[in-house]
């Protein structure tokens, strides 16, 4: 099976932090969104991911090379192809045309979720969702009594499903779906100038391709900065197998309120850190205390006080903010 990943875009949302890393590779405790996007839908997947497609913007060689070795911890062959221009969810897709020849799982990268399910790799297509409280926030989908997807509905105004659609699809014929995709940009069929992803689904669908629903238990978001510290702490306290404080953390009359995750080298001095916090590689704080915020790597934090706060890489930070996003290599003092 293959794994295709749209990845392209600019995460304005996500600013500061967007202006020199990628989003999807942004570490969410101690590892980069996509990473963990991946290694979720390699956990539920019936069948072996052979090969991973990225589907990434100019984002240099560091970055591509970074998306490979992703794929090859995990035992696929990793691909980059190119999106040049933001033309939508299925131009996205139709970029990495060259993998769309399998059966296929496409993720679009600013999501993660938590499921017990086993994906049936012999169902016709499967759509990933979420029951949520309000509807008419999402896409949602309907479905018969056997189960089967009858309609795709874009934001309801009024009650038709809670089932909300939340960016993950499986493919048994993944020719198909690049053909549909094929078809909506060949007769220039597009919506604000983008061309999309419910398009082709609805003209499968209404050519008797079966659409299914997968449910997850838990859907976090990483669009914004107070969603990505939320969704830091929902993966702190679901942590599994993961060692989240590293040996080498040289800890200097602090106190760690777990769950946290803390890097190699980092140094500890004179804190309380905790709960629900991560601090990256090489970083050092003192005389601060800090909670519910994500610190990425080689930070000097000193006499702070942090929480719901998003530090980039490199920062230099000393202040008393309750909540604060600063990006890499910016001094604050």
């Amino acid at each position: 099976m293959k794994l295709i990943i749209p990845m392209a875009g600019m995460g304005k949302r996500m600013r500061p932090h967007t202006l020199t890393v990628p989003k999807p590779l942004i570490r969410i405790a101690g590892k980069p969104i996509v990473m963990r996007l991946v290694e979720e839908i390699v956990a539920v997947s019936g069948e072996k991911i052979n090969e991973i497609g990225f589907v990434v913007g100019h984002f240099g060689e560091e970055v591509e090379n970074d998306l490979i070795k992703i794929a090859e911890n995990l035992g696929a062959v990793g691909k980059i192809y190119y999106q040049e221009e933001a033309l939508g969810t299925a131009h996205a897709i139709l970029c990495a045309a060259d993998s769309l020849n399998d059966k296929v799982t496409v993720a679009f990268a600013d999501t993660l979720f938590k499921a017990d399910f086993k994906l049936d790799t012999e169902k016709e297509a499967i759509i990933w969702v979420h029951e949520v409280e309000d509807p008419s926030a999402f896409g949602v989908v309907k479905k018969n009594g056997k189960g089967i997807i009858t309609d795709f509905i874009e934001k309801p105004k009024e009650f038709v499903s809670n089932e909300a659609i939340i960016g993950i699809y499986y493919f048994k014929n993944g020719e198909n779906l690049r053909n549909e995709l094929q078809y909506l940009v060949n007769n220039n069929i597009s919506k604000g100038g983008e061309f999309q992803l419910t398009d082709a689904l609805e003209n499968m669908k209404n050519k008797g391709v079966n659409f299914y629903t997968g449910t997850v238990t838990e859907w976090l978001d990483c669009g914004n900065k107070n969603a990505t510290v939320y969704t830091n702490q929902r993966i702190l306290v679901n942590n599994g197998i993961e060692k989240l404080i590293a040996d080498s953390v040289k800890n200097h009359n602090s106190i760690i309120i777990e769950p946290c995750y803390i890097g190699e080298n980092v140094v500890l001095e004179n804190c309380v850190i905790g709960p629900y916090v991560s601090i990256g590689e090489n970083s050092s704080v003192k005389g601060s205390v800090i909670s519910n915020s994500i610190i990425q790597t080689n930070c000097d934090i000193d006499n702070s006080v942090l929480d719901n706060s998003m530090l980039g890489n490199h920062v230099k930070f000393n202040g008393q903010v309750n909540s604060v996003s600063v990006g890499d290599y910016t001094t604050l003092t």
